[in-house]
């Protein structure tokens, strides 16, 4: 493999070293000048940046240094590489760039020894010692997430700097940790320590200021998370843009493989900034509670604003409630369509139904309160349903598996939007219209298979060697195993679409 990010840091390195004797020359001229503490202050930070990650101390950690609360102790640098193309938020969004889908391309991480060392004892404290389950195997109840830490990025021998990066996931990043394995998901934001840096302000990766780095939990195959989003797109539903990475990671002893990755493009970003003609709507987090909708329960606790925060405003959700659980559904069908419809993108809530019916995820509503957006778009008024995290689609899945295509498993009280929708007969002909595209065009079964062909050859080589303790994998002949039950997948679930039309 290529290794672009060794260029990146010897020309990193190189500059610091360049810049600690440039200041170096300009203490020893200025020595008897009258600003010479000031000067003394300035380049002892410099100077020690090189040896930050060598270093026992907390000041490297610390969002102060030790002579203001205003300032970090590594501030002192020059974004040499910042292009506007590259760096700046006056350009838009380099999907060409960033989600190619003829390459794995490769991001690496360099992070200091005591800001890494940070990043895993939050860890150790929100979820336990890392590689021991809980007792009873159960998951802990967390509502923190893991902190963020700066850390400079290279991809292709241009550096980003102090781009926040975190640990991200809930249920998948816990078992991961206490699996011992330090493939994690990564969460980035690009300005998220603008504050400390002002270098960075608004800095931006190719125009997107962050992104979801995804480590294909509990998928063997690695292309869950992509294809899924590939076919949602394919079919017209709104969805984040992804595309395959290998991650390496320097935390102090130069750059570790950590694995094939999915990079995923954010919700409360791009997406309604370049799918919807204004980014300026609510958009809602739902998770867990009342994001079932059920009547009578809901909290807005349970809906949280990724956008328009300080307006505590769920006016529109209400109302989406209000029209759902309306008795018009059975005494006027078509005034409760009309009051709905005014509230609700139904038509493209009845295409994502059909999208996620045929790939099959039983990991979003139907069995689970989460993974999924509403935006409110203001051109149209309507909350617009976008999904979210499909590394467990594809498959039969947990949870009672994923719902049937005629929703016969479905607890109607506990999931009314499916269950309401689904039986007013004007709602029911159109999803079924849907579930005929979409087979015969998305997921249409030998393009499908083509497509898992191409994939694999893509990223085999990456995929099957993985390290031990940075894998879902016990052997690369997982790998081959998880692609060929893909493809089988793939031809049944044409079968179910012919069955379920057929008995209609």
């Amino acid at each position: 493999m290529k290794t672009p990010y060794l260029t990146g840091t010897q020309a990193g390195l190189l500059r610091k070293l360049l810049t600690a004797g440039a200041l170096s020359l300009l203490l020893l001229a200025g020595a008897c000048s009258s600003d010479s503490d000031d000067d003394s202050d300035s380049t002892e930070s410099t100077d020690s940046s090189t040896e930050v990650s060598d270093s026992d101390t907390d000041s490297s950690d610390s969002t102060e240094s030790s002579d203001s609360s205003d300032s970090v102790s590594d501030a002192d640098f020059v974004a040499e590489d910042w292009t506007t193309e590259t760096h700046s938020n006056d350009v838009d969004p380099d999907y060409d760039e960033v989600f190619d889908d003829t390459q794995v391309k490769r991001l690496d991480f360099v992070i200091t020894e005591e800001r890494w060392q940070s990043m895993l004892d939050d860890m150790t404290e929100l979820y336990g010692t890392f590689g021991r389950r809980s007792s009873g195997n159960s998951l802990s109840d967390s509502d923190e997430d893991p902190i963020f830490v700066p850390a400079e990025v290279y991809y292709n021998g241009i550096e980003w700097y102090r781009v926040g990066i975190r640990f991200k996931g809930n249920s998948s990043l816990q078992s991961s940790w206490q699996s011992g394995i330090l493939k994690l998901s990564f969460k980035l934001d690009f300005d998220e320590f603008e504050d400390d840096y002002p270098q960075i302000k608004n800095q931006r990766f190719y125009g997107f200021k962050k992104f979801s780095l995804k480590n294909n939990y509990n998928d063997e195959s690695q292309m869950r998370e992509k294809v899924a989003s590939d076919v949602f797109s394919s079919a017209g539903v709104p969805i984040s843009h992804t595309a395959f990475y290998a991650l390496y990671v320097d935390h102090g002893d130069g750059p570790e493989y950590f694995g094939l990755y999915t990079l995923v493009e954010e919700v409360d970003g791009e997406v309604i900034d370049t799918q919807f003609s204004s980014d300026e709507g609510n958009l809602y987090k739902p998770e867990d509670g009342s994001a079932d909708f059920v009547e009578g329960t809901f909290d807005e606790d349970d809906f949280e604003k990724k956008t328009n925060e300080d307006e505590e405003d769920w006016s529109d959700i209400i109302a989406m409630f209000d029209a759902l659980h309306d008795d018009t559904a059975s005494t006027d069908p078509a005034t409760w369509r009309s009051n709905l419809e005014a509230v609700f993108d139904v038509d493209g809530f009845l295409k994502y139904l059909a999208v996620n019916g045929i790939i099959q995820n039983w990991d979003t509503y139907g069995r689970m309160a989460h993974n999924y957006y509403l935006y409110n778009d203001p051109d149209s008024g309507q909350l617009t349903w976008i999904p979210w995290d499909q590394n467990e689609s594809l498959q039969e899945g947990n949870m009672g598996g994923a719902l049937a295509l005629d929703f016969s498993d479905l607890s109607t009280a506990d999931w009314p939007l499916i269950a309401r929708i689904y039986d007013d007969d004007e709602y029911k002909a159109q999803y079924d219209l849907y579930l005929s595209e979409v087979i015969a065009d998305a997921f249409e079964t030998s393009s499908m298979q083509a497509k898992y062909d191409y994939y694999e050859a893509l990223i085999e080589p990456y995929a099957t060697t993985e390290r031990s303790g940075y894998s879902f994998l016990e052997s690369s002949n997982d790998f081959y195993q998880a692609v060929d039950t893909l493809k089988t997948h793939a031809a049944s679930r044409a079968t179910a679409v012919s069955n379920y039309l057929n008995s209609q």
